[in-house]
C-alpha cells in the first residue's frame, strides 16, 4: 500500500496535468462549436481548464493561483489554442469528445481530492471541504458554458458529475478521520469519484429531472 501511494504522489502531477488538458480541450470544443475567433477560445479553454481552481483558491483566500504560479502552462494553452484553431476541423470534433470521456473523469477525481484536501489544510469545515471538492471539480465547465451562452451541462444533462465528487469528497473526509492519511484518503476520493463516474458513463446512469 505505501508503494501504491509514493507512485500515486508521483503520478499525481502528471495526471494533474491530463486533467487540465482534458479541461482545456473541452473549452476548445464548445469554442469551436460557437465560432469563436482566437481570443474566444483561449478564454473559453482557459475558464474550462483552471476556473474551478481559482474560484476555490478566491473563496479561500488562497495565492498564488494554480496559473500564476505554473505560467508555462499559460503558454502551452496559448499554443493549444493557436493550432486549434489553424488546423482542427469538424471531423476532429466527434472523436476527440469521445476520447475526452475518460480522462476528463479521471480529471474530476483527481481535482475534488485536490479541492478537500486544501480547504481542510486550511481548517474549513468538512461539510465546507467537501464543496471546495465539487467546485474545484465542476466550475470550469460550468464557466465554459455560461460564457458560451449555454445552461451548464453539469446542471441539465441529467448525467451524474458533480454527484460523484460529492461522494468522492465524503470518502476523502472519513478516510482522513479514520486512518489519519491524507495520502490514503486522496488516493480514495480520486478512484471513487473516477469510478463513479465511469459507472454512470457506462451504464448511462441519470440524475432524475424535476417534472414540474
Amino acid at each position: 500500500m505505501q508503494e501504491l501511494l509514493h507512485w500515486f504522489q508521483h503520478l499525481s502531477v502528471v495526471i494533474e496535468s491530463g486533467a487540465v488538458l482534458a479541461g482545456a480541450l473541452s473549452g476548445l470544443l464548445a469554442a469551436a462549436h460557437k465560432r469563436l475567433d482566437l481570443v474566444g477560445v483561449f478564454t473559453v479553454a482557459f475558464l474550462t481548464a483552471f476556473g474551478g481552481g481559482t474560484l476555490r483558491d478566491l473563496l479561500l483566500d488562497q495565492r498564488p493561483f494554480f496559473w500564476v504560479e505554473h505560467q508555462h502552462w499559460l503558454w502551452f494553452l496559448l499554443a493549444l489554442c493557436l493550432l486549434a484553431v489553424l488546423f482542427m476541423r469538424q471531423r476532429h470534433f466527434e472523436p476527440t469528445e469521445r476520447a475526452m470521456q475518460w480522462p476528463d473523469a479521471l480529471g474530476l477525481g483527481l481535482f475534488a481530492a485536490i479541492g478537500v484536501s486544501k480547504a481542510l489544510a486550511v481548517g474549513m469545515p468538512e461539510l465546507v471541504a467537501v464543496l471546495m471538492g465539487v467546485v474545484t471539480g465542476v466550475f470550469g465547465g460550468v464557466l465554459r458554458d455560461v460564457v458560451c451562452n449555454e445552461i451548464p451541462s453539469a446542471f441539465n444533462d441529467h448525467k451524474p458529475y458533480a454527484i460523484c465528487a460529492f461522494v468522492g469528497g465524503w470518502a476523502y473526509v472519513g478516510w482522513w478521520h479514520w486512518s489519519g492519511s491524507s495520502e490514503q484518503a486522496m488516493l480514495l476520493c480520486v478512484v471513487l469519484t473516477f469510478g463513479l463516474r465511469a459507472l454512470a458513463l457506462w451504464r448511462n446512469w441519470v440524475v432524475p429531472a424535476w417534472k414540474i
